[in-house]
C-alpha cells in the first residue's frame, strides 16, 4: 500500500517565495495547518506559482501537527507586522484563531479562510473551499448505494479530524452521515447521533498513524465493523493498516475525502473504495488573486451564488460507480490529483 503521509513537520516553517519587498508592492501570507501534508504542499505550490505571475512577495507559514493554534496565531502575528497586504489561513482551530484574525482584518489586511471555514464563516472576509458537506454526502451516498439493503445493518466507524470538531470535519462527518441516510441530530457538531448503526467516533489528527489507532480503537469495540468513513486519506491509509493486521482489509468499505495523487491511486488499488476529491492549488491561486485585487482598489470576494463561500468543486472518485451518484473513474481522478 502506498504511504499517504511521510515526514516530521518543524514546530513553525516559514518560506519565503521571494524576500519581504523593503515596504513596497504587494505581499501575502499563506498560513497551513501543516508543511507536509499533500494538500497543504499543493496548496503552497499553487499560491508560490500565483504570486510569481502576478509579482507579489509570498510567505508561507505552517504548524508541526494539525492543531497547532499558536504557531497560526504567531504567524499571523508576523504578518501584521511585516504589513502584507492579505492572509491565506487553513485554521487549525477555528474559533480560537477568530482573535487574531479580527486583529489583521482591523490592520487593513484582507483574510481569506481557505479549506476550512471559520466559527463563524463571516469572522475571514471571505472563504475559498470544497462543499466539505457535499464531499461527505457524495461518500455517503456512495457508500449506502454500494451496501444496498445490507445498509440497514452496516456497522460504521468514524474517524474523523480532533476533538475542537473544526469545521471541516464537522461539514464531512456530517455530510456522510446526511448522505448515507442517518439522522445527525444537530447538524453543526457530530458525535450526538444515536443511530445503532454509528460504532465509534475516533480522532485522527488527519494522519496516517492516528488512522491506524482510531482504527484499531474502533476494532476493539466491535471487530465486526464494515463500513469506514475517514475525514482524509491518510487517515484512510492508517485505518486500511489496522484492517490489514488482522486480515480483514478485503471485506471493509472505506471513504475518503481529498483526492490527492496517493489518495487517488489508493482507490485504484481498492484499498479506498471512493473518495470526494477537492482542489487546493485552485483555492490558493484564486485567493492570491484575490489578494492582488484587494490591494490594488479594494475589491472583496464574492461568494458564489446561493452560499455564504466561493466554490472550488468537488467530484466523487472511483471505478466503482454506484447507481444516482455522480463520479468520476480513477483515471479522470489521476488526471486531476494533486500531492
Amino acid at each position: 500500500m502506498k504511504k499517504l503521509f511521510l515526514g516530521t513537520a518543524a514546530a513553525l516553517t516559514v518560506t519565503a517565495g521571494t524576500a519581504w519587498a523593503d515596504g513596497h508592492g504587494t505581499s501575502a501570507c499563506l498560513i497551513t495547518k501543516t508543511d507536509t501534508n499533500p494538500f497543504f504542499v499543493k496548496m503552497r505550490e499553487g499560491a508560490a506559482a500565483k504570486a510569481e505571475e502576478l509579482g507579489i512577495t509570498l510567505n508561507s507559514y505552517a504548524g508541526q501537527v494539525d492543531g497547532d493554534n499558536e504557531a497560526q496565531v504567531a504567524a499571523i502575528e508576523t504578518c501584521i507586522a511585516n504589513g502584507a497586504s492579505g492572509i491565506l489561513l487553513t485554521a487549525s482551530d477555528t474559533a480560537a484563531i477568530v482573535p487574531s484574525v479580527e486583529q489583521a482584518r482591523e490592520a487593513g489586511l484582507l483574510v481569506i479562510a481557505l479549506d476550512t471555514p471559520l466559527e463563524p464563516i463571516d469572522a475571514a472576509d471571505a472563504t475559498f473551499a470544497t462543499d466539505n458537506f457535499l464531499a461527505g454526502e457524495l461518500i455517503g451516498q456512495w457508500a449506502a448505494a454500494t451496501l444496498g439493503d445490507a445498509a440497514a445493518d452496516a456497522k460504521i466507524a468514524m474517524l474523523d479530524l480532533a476533538i475542537s470538531q473544526p469545521t471541516v470535519g464537522v461539514l464531512r462527518d456530517q455530510g456522510f452521515l446526511t448522505g448515507f441516510g442517518i439522522d445527525v441530530k444537530d447538524v453543526s457538531r457530530w458525535g450526538d447521533e444515536d443511530d445503532p448503526r454509528i460504532i465509534c467516533n475516533e480522532v485522527t489528527a488527519g494522519n496516517e498513524e492516528g488512522g491506524r489507532t482510531a482504527m484499531e480503537n474502533c476494532l476493539a469495540r466491535d471487530p465486526e465493523i464494515n463500513v469506514v468513513y475517514t475525514i482524509n486519506e491518510p487517515a484512510a491509509a492508517g485505518a486500511y493498516e489496522a484492517l490489514a493486521a488482522i486480515g480483514r482489509e478485503n471485506d471493509v468499505l472505506i471513504v475518503s475525502v481529498d483526492g490527492g495523487c496517493p489518495g487517488v491511486q489508493n482507490v485504484a488499488d481498492g484499498v479506498i473504495g471512493a473518495t470526494s476529491q477537492q482542489y487546493p492549488l485552485l483555492m490558493a491561486s484564486l485567493g492570491i488573486e484575490a489578494i492582488a485585487q484587494f490591494a490594488k482598489d479594494g475589491t472583496l470576494p464574492a461568494n458564489t451564488e446561493g452560499k455564504d463561500f466561493l466554490d472550488t468543486g468537488v467530484s466523487l472518485v472511483t471505478d466503482k460507480p454506484a447507481d444516482g451518484v455522480d463520479s468520476i473513474d480513477v483515471a479522470e481522478g489521476t488526471d486531476r490529483c494533486w500531492g
